[in-house]
């Protein structure tokens, strides 16, 4: 009998020290969720808007409607595969008496011997904006931008109707002439 109250008193025993020993911490959960690449979006569009400004030119008053016009038609796509719908503005000088002096409507492609890659293939036409008269010209700033990054990646051009409706484009370099606080953002 002694030899199964040992046995008993030895297992007790094992049980106990067993019982008694410092558990070991818990380990951090090492799985980690899986990498699932933001899918894109349905194409991002620039609201529709119209803008107009009365102005002196020439010692007569006239007024600059200027209207901007997403085109679902017309799209282009960053780097990630989201599509953007590119714009169309619709530009109109009108005299006191309601006659129309000069009307034009801009595309991206409108512009497109003063832009380069990867404006020309990724970028939209952002903005038109009426700035001022100068030298008997009206004066507007145009921006062509990667709409991911309107604020950072744009193109800026100036264009000039002179006092026969003819239109001048050119590229510019002064970034003072450029207001865009009130543009949407994407």
């Amino acid at each position: 009998m002694n030899y199964k109250l040992s046995f008993v008193v030895f297992a007790a025993a094992a049980v106990a020290l067993c019982s008694c020993k410092e558990k070991k911490p818990a380990q951090a959960d090492i799985i980690t969720e899986r990498y699932v690449p933001q899918r894109p979006q349905a194409p991002i569009a620039m609201s529709a808007d119209t803008e107009t400004e009365n102005v002196t030119w020439m010692g007569k008053p006239y007024s600059v409607t200027i209207s901007r016009t997403p085109v679902d038609s017309m799209t282009v796509s960053d780097d990630s595969g989201q599509k953007y719908v590119d714009n169309r503005f619709h530009l109109t000088v009108k005299r006191q008496d309601g006659s129309v002096f000069t009307e034009k409507t801009f595309f991206k492609n409108s512009f497109r011997s003063y832009i380069q890659e990867p404006f020309i293939s990724r970028g939209i036409l952002a903005g038109i904006r009426f700035d001022e008269v100068d030298d008997a010209k009206l004066e507007f700033s145009v921006v062509v931008a990667m709409p991911e990054a309107i604020d950072d990646l744009f193109l800026p051009l100036a264009l000039s109707i002179d006092s026969q409706g003819g239109i001048t484009i050119r590229q510019d370099d002064d970034m003072g002439m450029l207001d865009y606080e009130d543009t949407d953002e994407l």
